[in-house]
């Protein structure tokens, strides 16, 4: 596999983890009884960005993993899953 594919397919798999493991832990201002003016309810009341960035990695480093190892060492492809019927006609009439 190519660098360029690795790195790519990483990147996808940690943007879309991002915005999962984003609300983990996530306390508003609302719960703290502390809003800041200017500022909505359901804002953050403190962001933690290294807890979110180093958890994010992990886990989008473990579904890779599990990616990689399905494709390399499993042969598994979204070629070898039938997730549509196969419409491809046999014969002149479609049924043989």
């Amino acid at each position: 596999m190519q660098l360029f594919s690795i790195f790519a397919i990483y990147f996808i798999i940690w943007w879309v983890t991002l915005f999962a493991v984003l609300p983990f832990g996530m306390r508003t201002q609302a719960e703290e009884n502390y809003v800041v003016p200017g500022t909505p309810e359901s804002a953050p009341a403190r962001f933690q960005a290294k807890k979110v960035l180093l958890l994010t990695t992990l886990v989008a480093a473990l579904i890779y993993g599990g990616w990689y190892l399905c494709t390399v060492y499993f042969g598994i492809s979204m070629d070898s899953l039938r997730l549509l019927p196969n419409f491809e006609q046999t014969g002149p009439s479609g049924v043989d």
